[in-house]
């Protein structure tokens, strides 16, 4: 599957009852969604670092062929701003997320919007990620002594490891910034944000991560008939040419975020895996 099309998390209250069947229990929210969808974007992780039993629990309660992508911590981007951060990115690959094996896609990097372009910066930052999930292995076996008895060093298998970026400040239109991106083959995320940060839409890997957080108001309005129809024919385009796209909706305050994402993937003809 080429187009995967799902949502940023899926714990959320007022979804109960809306998109959740009512007197489902909490603990089947996440089989139920990705029985409708081909991928979810995990952002517990972006808050602190979630447990292995966790990463192996989610992927038991999700089918075959399903896809995670799982975002970053924010200790590394909004707090070390992505310098100095050996063990911290050793203590984020050690927490887990090796456990989602087969299932593990694009690790999204979230920076904050006080963070401006730096080159060396981002090269820095760049050249340390892991390419693939031994590397990562290799990488949480460094851990500091905060993961000591928590810690998942191990990978089932050696598969490619992708990372994607998404920025929230206006001088990354500078030129060079995709020029930085292209070098180490990290996708640009393409983020509608109601116009609120930059929408950037250069393609810089073989696969595209595209983030609809609103298009009129942050994460709260819906996507129109009309804007799904745009984002579907802009997605189809990637497809065919040649690009893997995962595509999240994050417009979730007014329960819009599931079923636009259902909305979009029936307009790119995508399969959900099923059980």
């Amino acid at each position: 599957m080429s187009v995967r099309v799902g949502i940023s998390g899926w714990r959320y209250p007022p979804w109960r009852g809306v998109f959740y069947p009512a007197g489902l229990p909490q603990r089947a929210e996440l089989s139920y969604a990705a029985g409708l969808l081909s991928t979810i974007e995990i952002n517990g992780s972006f808050y602190m670092l979630q447990r292995p039993e966790a990463y192996r629990a989610w992927y038991e309660q999700t089918p075959d062929g399903f896809v995670f992508s799982v975002k970053g911590g924010r200790f590394i981007t909004h707090m070390k701003k992505l310098a100095g951060v050996e063990s911290a990115l050793a203590n984020f690959f050690a927490s887990g997320v090796l456990g989602l094996r087969d299932k593990l896609g694009p690790v999204l990097w979230q920076l904050p919007p006080s963070l401006g372009f730096d080159a060396a910066r981002l090269a820095a930052f760049f050249a340390r990620l892991p390419r693939s999930t031994g590397e990562a292995a290799w990488l949480a076996r460094h851990h500091d002594e905060r993961l000591a008895g928590r810690a998942l060093t191990d990978s089932d298998a050696d598969r490619p490891l992708r990372h994607a970026l998404e920025v929230r400040h206006a001088s990354f239109k500078e030129p060079g910034f995709v020029d930085v991106l292209r070098a180490h083959q990290v996708g640009l995320v393409v983020a509608d944000t109601a116009g609120k940060w930059p929408l950037l839409t250069d393609v810089t890997a073989d696969f595209v991560y595209v983030r609809l957080h609103g298009d009129v108001e942050l994460y709260t309005s819906g996507y129109s008939e009309d804007a799904l129809d745009r984002w579907a024919a802009t997605i189809r385009g990637w497809d065919a040419s040649g690009l893997d796209v995962y595509v999240y909706f994050d417009n979730d305050v007014k329960v819009r975020a599931p079923f636009d994402a259902l909305s979009l993937a029936e307009r790119v003809e995508q399969r959900p895996a099923r059980r």
